[in-house]
């Protein structure tokens, strides 16, 4: 026979654990609402605070069970709940770090790898400069599609279609005195990333920023790996300097990759 099942007099289950009943409510509230769900749902549906609402939901974000809608601040489900892509994300970031380190070795500057996902650049893995004066940036962090080089690089590999419904969705904000605000402008940008293989940040994100980045030809993924240093260290006229090395590397990272991604 097999083992009796034991209920509390109330009828719930004495072996459930409170915590991970929450989590399980947030996952499926999210998958029930793929157009997203606020923060005070969130807590409604959970029976909790909005503060630690928002501590269960950021903690998915990192594990990417959950992303967060930019215009909206609202939850969806992410990337994690499509498996052939988490399984490439993880095999690409394990692939890709000896080639980073290479890179930083080479320049001493910050080299990141990027991903599109969803409507933003996040940033996959990483290693950062050896010196104290850096560009900071971290795992998980994400950029617009228009103001960064590694956003620039994916978009150049992309349908115009997709590009104009992503910008459409998240407008192109003015983040300094130089980024692209204009869909015309931003397009025929594109076309000179296509043209040269690679594209620059001159900038337009962060002031005193310059930053180079290749996409991952003939991959499966939106991605892409960018060289990003202050923009004193990295003059305009180094950097086609960077750019060969960095398109070598991403030639031969997709190469080493194989079929995997």
């Amino acid at each position: 026979m097999g083992r009796r099942r034991e209920f509390n007099s109330d009828g719930s289950n004495p072996y459930s654990i409170r915590a991970v009943e929450r989590v399980c409510d947030l996952l499926d509230l999210l998958q029930e609402a793929p157009e997203g769900v606020s923060l005070m749902k969130a807590a409604e549906v959970t029976s909790l605070p909005k503060s630690s609402a928002f501590r269960y939901l950021a903690t998915l974000e990192q594990r990417r069970y959950a992303e967060r809608i930019p215009l909206s601040g609202d939850y969806r489900l992410g990337s994690a709940f499509l498996p052939m892509q988490a399984h490439q994300l993880d095999t690409l970031v394990r692939r890709a770090h000896p080639y980073l380190e290479e890179l930083c070795d080479r320049f001493e500057e910050t080299v990141a790898l990027g991903v599109l996902e969803g409507h933003q650049v996040m940033f996959l893995e990483l290693v950062e400069s050896p010196r104290t004066v850096r560009v900071a940036t971290r795992r998980g962090d994400r950029y617009p599609l228009h103001s960064s080089a590694v956003g620039k690089a994916i978009a150049a590999t992309l349908p115009e279609h997709r590009v104009r419904a992503i910008l459409a969705a998240e407008g192109m904000p003015r983040l300094t005195e130089h980024t692209l605000t204009r869909l015309d402008a931003y397009l025929a940008e594109l076309g000179q990333v296509r043209a040269l293989g690679y594209a620059v940040d001159d900038g337009e994100h962060e002031l005193d920023e310059r930053s180079v980045a290749a996409s991952l030809p003939s991959s499966n993924l939106p991605a892409a790996l960018g060289v990003s240093a202050p923009a004193s260290r990295l003059p305009l006229d180094a950097v086609k300097d960077v750019a060969k090395p960095l398109l070598e590397t991403a030639a031969q990272l997709v190469h080493d990759l194989g079929g995997d991604v």
